[in-house]
């Protein structure tokens, strides 16, 4: 497939508090909704797909490929986000472009010369992260550290540790914003708040990126990436354990 201007693209992420959808060709973001108001990804994602497609004149199968947060995040909001994605991707016999969530919310801040340190609250005393650096030289995202599950003083030691200015985003920042200020020894800020969550116009921008690259898989190959398991396989665990403990 050959990947240019008129291409199509339409971009899911519901890994967060936020509900985004786009729909993109290289050049352009041709409509974007997102909402952050006490709904759940199951009442929002469709009707704002919905929406798009209509406000645009879009036919579905106009589309190149169908973009997805691929994860960590909110496990609810991973596998709505991932289900929406895969049936869409069925349907209508379109690849999936699926990208790291940290490197998703890294990419509002394409073009910035300081480490970007996406935040996400895992809870548990603990972040989702990752460090990524913009490459001017190949117009995309360098990873210097994986994404993962870690407590927040972790991630702080790696970014004094670098040495150089940084910039704290995503919901993480929020909850951890004081423990942030105290302990970041290098020259920080904090996102302004249109740049600081999720976006699919964001998303979309990075899969172009992924397509080039022929980073794509069909429906039924994608998996979300949850990082840790979930508090209900948790506690089962813990359960089975105890069970076995006292011989029941």
């Amino acid at each position: 497939m050959k990947w240019g201007i008129y291409m199509k693209i339409l971009a899911i992420d519901s890994s967060g508090l936020i509900a985004s959808a786009a729909l993109a060709t290289e050049d352009a973001v041709l409509a974007e909704y997102t909402t952050n108001y006490k709904k759940t990804h199951s009442q929002t994602l469709l009707p704002m797909i919905d929406e798009i497609v209509k406000m645009t004149e879009t036919n579905l199968s106009e589309l190149d490929a169908i973009a997805v947060t691929a994860g960590p995040g909110s496990f609810t909001g991973l596998r709505i986000g991932s289900a929406t994605a895969k049936g869409l991707g069925q349907a209508l016999e379109k690849p999936l472009i699926a990208v790291p969530t940290t490197e998703v919310l890294a990419w509002n801040f394409c073009g910035s010369e300081a480490v970007l340190c996406p935040l996400m609250d895992a809870r548990r005393s603990q972040v989702y992260t990752g460090l990524y650096r913009w490459n001017k030289e190949t117009g995309s995202m360098d990873c210097l550290t994986e994404q993962k599950a870690v407590a927040v003083e972790e991630i702080i030691a790696e970014v004094n540790h670098l040495g150089q200015p940084v910039i704290f985003l995503g919901d993480g920042a929020d909850a951890y914003h004081a423990v942030l200020e105290e302990k970041t020894e290098v020259d920080y800020s904090f996102a302004p708040l249109h740049m600081s969550k999720q976006r699919a116009a964001s998303l979309a921008a990075c899969a172009f990126i992924y397509a080039k690259a022929e980073k794509l898989q069909t429906a039924a190959e994608f998996v979300p990436t949850y990082l840790r398991k979930s508090q209900a396989e948790r506690e089962r665990e813990e359960k089975e354990r105890a069970e076995q403990s006292t011989g029941k």
